[in-house]
């Protein structure tokens, strides 16, 4: 599967299950259920632009967002440090550079990535098709849906255990396009069928910061994340953003909880 064009793979990691509901879970809730329930629930929101800093929410443009107290800088992204969550720092295989945040609250995790975009233009609606696409090739399932920021992606993401034994993980693929930058969040877990977590969670998302910087960069390349308190490292590849293959797997972790 493709989302962008080839990047470097990453390693998958066995222990835990992917938070961008792509790692393998034998204990994962039925998959069916989880997805009529998010389903249900996305549809009885008022769609809203698929645009940053809204007069609803965010997520922010750096220049747009508030001077709050908290938040954990991760270079081109800077995200609410709550009590209780888990960071976890995704690493390029090869060359250890950081290509996603995943947060986790509670029993819900959310992945975020951020890529350079167009100054005309957005991307999502162009990223859409290319990951149902890519999903549906390879034996899942996915169906747009209208949500709080536009529209997203609701899917069942195709899954292989320690074990050998396939299924499929319920997600949502959450888009935002802002001013030369493109946001985007998988969520998975108790979020997509607890009203609840799922307030949380949106909650979360839309509080996100993205720090474009002003250096030009090809649209669709991942922009520069970096570890809490580490400088900038470079992103492996220049130009070539993330594959949908990395969808399905996942880098090395490294952990923090707050």
């Amino acid at each position: 599967m493709a989302l962008f064009k080839r990047r470097g793979k990453t390693a998958a990691d066995s222990e835990t299950p992917a938070p961008d509901g792509t790692g393998s879970d034998a204990s994962a809730p039925d998959a069916t259920d989880e997805t009529t329930a998010a389903a249900d629930a996305t549809a009885a929101d008022e769609p809203a632009a698929g645009s940053a800093g809204s007069a609803r929410r965010g997520p922010w443009d750096l220049a747009d967002a508030d001077e709050r107290p908290g938040r954990v800088d991760l270079g081109a992204l800077r995200i609410p440090g709550i009590q209780g969550m888990q960071l976890r720092m995704e690493l390029d295989r090869t060359s250890k550079a950081v290509i996603a945040a995943n947060v986790s609250l509670g029993q819900s995790t959310l992945q975020l990535q951020v890529f350079a975009a167009p100054r005309t233009a957005g991307i999502w609606d162009d990223i859409r098709p290319q990951i149902s696409a890519s999903i549906t090739a390879q034996g899942g399932e996915v169906k747009e849906m209208p949500g709080p920021w536009g529209t997203e992606l609701l899917a069942l993401l195709p899954v292989k255990d320690a074990s050998g034994k396939t299924g499929r993980v319920p997600a949502r693929f959450l888009g935002v396009d802002g001013p030369r930058w493109f946001l985007r969040g998988i969520l998975r877990g108790a979020a997509l069928v607890d009203q609840n977590q799922r307030a949380i969670m949106e909650r979360y998302f839309s509080e996100v910061v993205v720090v474009r910087g002003s250096e030009p960069r090809p649209p669709s390349e991942l922009l520069t994340l970096t570890m809490p308190g580490q400088a900038t490292r470079p992103v492996p590849t220049p130009g070539q953003p993330a594959a949908v293959d990395d969808i399905l797997t996942r880098g090395p972790e490294i952990s923090e909880v707050r």
